[in-house]
Formats: C-alpha cells, structure tokens, sequence
C-alpha cells in the first residue's frame, strides 16, 4: 500500500472528494477511486466516508492507494482468422462471443491471449493487459479490428483515430422500420446517470456522431443498416439507434426483451481501412458477416 495525504485547499471547497481524488491522481479513473472509497481506504479527518462527500477547506484527507497487480496474461493457442499482418500492424477478423483483452472476469481467452500465442511483437504503450490494442469492439460484436506490433504504429493509428480518419464500417439488424433512406446520429455519449454499466445520451456528454444507411428492409419490424462512425464511443451504435427509436436485435442492454433468437447484438465490423503507419499507403478491408448473422437475414426475407 502506498499512503498519501491531501489537505483540502478553498477552491476545493464543496466538491465531491471523489473527484478531488480522480484529479490528484491523473493515472487513477474516478470509479477507481470510488472503488477505494468503498474499500474504506480513504477517510477524511480520521473518519470513513462516501464518494459523495463534499470537501471542506482544511480538512485532511489520508488515502491509501493498493498496489497494482499485474495480469499474468498467458499466451493461448486460440484460432484467430488474420486478415492482414506486416512488421507493424495486424488486422483481425474478431469472432462473436471473444472479449478483446483481458479483465476481471476474463482472464483467458481474449484475442489478446490469443496474439500473444500468434506474435510476440505487439506494443506496449497500453500496458501489459492490453499490447498492441488500438480500438475495441464489444464481445458480442464481431468483425474487423487493427493491432498495433510496435510502439510507433499504435501511435500512428490512435492519432489517426483522433482525427477521425480511420474508415469504420458496421453493418446491424434493428427492429422497427426506417422509412428514410440515410439519417445522422449527432448526440453526445456519456455513463447513463441511472444505470452506470450503461451509457446513454446525456447533456455535456462526449461528442458522438453515427451515419446510417437502409440496406434491407423486412415490412415493418426489421431494417438491415449500414453504420459509418464519425466517431467511436463506448457502445455508440448500440445507444444512438436506440435513442432514435431503432435498438439493434438481441441487443441485451439497450433493445427490447422480445428479439430474434440471437446470443447478443446483431453487429458486425465490416469495414476498416486506415493509412499505414510506415509506408503511409492507405490500407482497406472488408469481411461478411458472421454465419449467424447471414441467418438472420435470411429467415427475415422468407418472413416478410
């Protein structure tokens, strides 16, 4: 453990301690400091309190921060189809169902397991549980996903996240019917204030903006869409087409409870394409949707 102490200062009067301590501890998120406080690991004048505490000036706060563990992740000889890979990058075709690097809950059998089986070359600027991890999409969302093999095209390709050049392509399956052709989603994201597992639409959220396309409709209960992100938000497909009224299929946060029989959401990453770090060529690719999800949309055309 490691002790520190902090006496509340006049322009930290009034604010939550929670945030006072996300602030004093730029490597630490604020949920983990809420975490600490409800382990009791920080008190306020010698007494115990909770994450919404209002600071008093001249108060001492005392925190002790726990030592970090690192995840012992295991390289496991797991099949991953690999669409492209040179010297610097790897692209991967993520099946359904496979949880992107490792977590509490997930220690094994994440694609990160599963490229340090393939490559030992992967960068390590987002740390032990994660090398080589640019972007993530959810574990029930399949498709592609680009991996950094070293330092200096992970910091190509998040730069090229940032300034919104990376091409990324989803196809989805929704229910309701949507009677215009193209739309735009411009709605900013941020942790739903009822639900913290979810995110929603909140007012001085992060800024989010999804285009979509009707590919297919099924009469008046299902749509097939195309969805290009301007941006790429936690969940943010998911969420923008259930704020607009059309929740994906077999969506179990965000769609109704009465769907197609699907183990999670109808969602795919069909297409990515990005500048490459070192020949600054422009790299683009495409895959199909998983089998499940050609099913789908093959029983909904026999329906409709």
């Amino acid at each position: 453990m490691t002790l520190l102490n902090h006496t509340i200062q006049p322009e930290e009067q009034g604010m939550r301690i929670d945030k006072v301590l996300a602030e004093l501890n730029k490597e630490a998120s604020r949920s983990q400091v809420q975490s600490w406080i409800k382990a009791d690991l920080v008190k306020v004048d010698g007494e115990t309190i909770k994450s919404n505490y209002k600071c008093q000036v001249g108060s001492e706060i005392i925190w002790e921060i726990p030592e970090v563990q690192e995840l012992d992740i295991i390289p496991e000889n797991i099949p991953i189809e690999i669409v492209y890979e040179d010297k610097d990058v790897l692209v991967v075709n993520k099946p359904r169902g496979m949880v992107v690097h490792p977590s509490p809950g997930h220690g094994t059998g994440t694609l990160v397991n599963a490229l340090l089986y393939h490559c030992n070359d992967l960068s390590g600027i987002n740390g032990v549980a994660r090398p080589g991890i640019v972007h993530r999409i959810d574990m029930d969302t399949s498709g592609l996903l680009m991996v950094a093999k070293n330092d200096q095209a992970h910091v190509s390709l998040v730069e090229q996240l940032k300034e919104k050049t990376v091409k990324r392509s989803y196809q989805a399956i929704v229910h309701g019917e949507i009677t215009h052709e193209y739309g735009t989603v411009d709605a900013p994201l941020g942790r739903d204030p009822r639900d913290r597992q979810k995110m929603a639409v909140v007012d001085g959220g992060k800024h989010a903006v999804t285009h979509f396309e009707v590919m297919e409709k099924f009469g008046e209960k299902f749509t097939h869409v195309k969805c290009v992100l301007e941006t790429g938000r936690t969940h943010q497909i998911r969420v923008h087409m259930q704020y607009i009224g059309f929740p994906l299929v077999g969506d179990p946060k965000y769609g109704p409870r009465k769907t197609l029989d699907i183990d999670g959401q109808a969602l795919h990453a069909s297409v990515l394409g990005f500048e490459h770090p070192r020949t600054k060529e422009w790299l683009e690719f495409e895959v199909e949707p998983p089998e499940v999800f050609q099913d789908l949309l093959k029983n909904l055309a026999l329906m409709s």
